[in-house]
């Protein structure tokens, strides 16, 4: 089970720490994900983090601007986002993998929280 945390309302240019803490799975081996979802089109690949050697992988949206981490000693993930624009606005959810490599598309990953909500203002 994954719990995202950590969402809310900023200005255009603030910072948030979404956090994901994850129960009842290997955490530690397995490839985590932050994706990004906005009414009407398709889950949107934010960062991934592998479970085999700690690899990060950013979309172009996100490099220079967030920071995918985790902390397997207490199982949760993390995305540091800053600068943010009103174009971040969207859904935000965490995905897990059985396997420890990572993937950009959403249908390779297998467990989901049911997100948290980020709302920039310009």
């Amino acid at each position: 089970q994954l719990l995202e945390s950590g969402g809310g309302k900023v200005q255009a240019g603030d910072s948030l720490r979404l956090s994901c803490v994850a129960t009842g799975g290997s955490f530690w081996s397995s490839a985590m994900g932050w994706f990004r979802q906005v009414p009407g089109l398709e889950r949107e690949f934010v960062a991934a983090v592998s479970g085999a050697d700690g690899s990060k992988y950013y979309s172009d949206d996100a490099k220079g601007r967030f920071t995918i981490s985790r902390d397997n000693g207490q199982d949760t993930l993390y995305l540091q986002m800053d600068n943010l624009k009103p174009e971040d606005t969207a859904l935000y959810y965490c995905a897990g993998r059985t396997s420890s490599y990572t993937n950009q598309y959403a249908q390779y990953y297998d467990y989901w929280g049911r997100g948290t909500q980020v709302t920039v203002s310009a």
